[in-house]
């Protein structure tokens, strides 16, 4: 079963037993947090029984033991929440805009060209009369998930609220278009999932790591290499690329605009453009 640390309320300080503000744990240390499951766990509070109510985290990366707690509550507000349905249907709104919602996801290496082809697309389908939302991995940052870093937890979580988004976008009946490393093939698949039933496409931006670090536009391979970036994909962060993506670009052998009027061809002919 999949969990993921949603919210670190506060540290606990093991000599005084007061709540400090924090961000993050370090190893041994202690803290009072927000946990999700990818599906229902049956739980009794750790006061009531010690063998139900404690529970151990496992790295999905290195199967070692990340953490050990022990459970106080359950979050009921999954219960309390339910699903309204709208009059107006998804596939209306698209049909108002007489274009088929979908989800462009654009992924690979910082430096691999993501932007600059998510741009240039996004371009070449407003000028063909689509409607259009570019989501980018720099941007989000800056407001939505501006409360994110670079940790492993944090990046998963940056990918489960942008597809989101994504998928309010295309439930609006717009062509979102996501500019994000979303390094790890498990985020990818997240996001996905959450997209169904719009067309999810993804686009593997496969660019070398080594043209990529002598290209470094904005010199974060460079801080990275120096330690100043941790946790920096492709550094000291792995990248795990697609093995199946809908469409793979090679950025160093052909130029953007090239890769774009393909890209328009390739929604013509999944019918996502007209």
């Amino acid at each position: 079963m999949s969990a993921t640390v949603t919210a670190l309320k506060y540290r606990i300080d093991v000599d005084s037993g007061a709540h400090l503000a924090a961000r993050a744990l370090a190893s041994n240390e202690i803290g009072f947090c927000n946990i999700s499951t990818a599906t229902p766990v049956a739980f009794d509070p750790y006061t009531a029984n010690r063998d139900t109510g404690g529970f151990i985290l496992i790295d999905r990366f290195t199967q070692e033991t990340a953490a050990a707690g022990m459970i106080a509550f359950a979050l009921r507000r999954a219960s309390n929440i339910h699903w309204h349905d709208s009059t107006i249907t998804p596939r209306q709104r698209a049909e108002l805009k007489a274009q088929q919602a979908a989800i462009v996801w654009f992924t690979g290496l910082s430096g691999a060209g993501k932007s600059t082809i998510a741009n240039r697309l996004e371009q070449k389908l407003v000028a063909l009369g689509c409607h259009t939302m570019l989501l980018d991995g720099d941007n989000v940052r800056h407001g939505l998930n501006r409360d994110l870093g670079f940790t492993d937890a944090d990046r998963v979580e940056n990918i489960r609220r942008v597809a989101e988004a994504a998928r309010l976008m295309a439930e609006a009946g717009l062509v979102s278009i996501c500019a994000f490393i979303s390094p790890f093939r498990a985020d990818r698949q997240m996001a996905r999932d959450i997209a169904a039933p719009h067309p999810f496409i993804e686009v593997f931006v496969d660019t070398p790591i080594d043209e990529c670090i002598r290209r470094d536009p904005k010199g974060l391979y460079a801080k990275a290499r120096a330690g100043a970036i941790p946790n920096f994909t492709g550094i000291d962060s792995p990248y795990e690329p697609p093995e199946t993506p809908e469409i793979r670009l090679n950025t160093t052998d052909t130029d953007p605009e090239a890769l774009c009027d393909r890209l328009v061809a390739e929604l013509r002919q999944r019918h996502i453009l007209a």
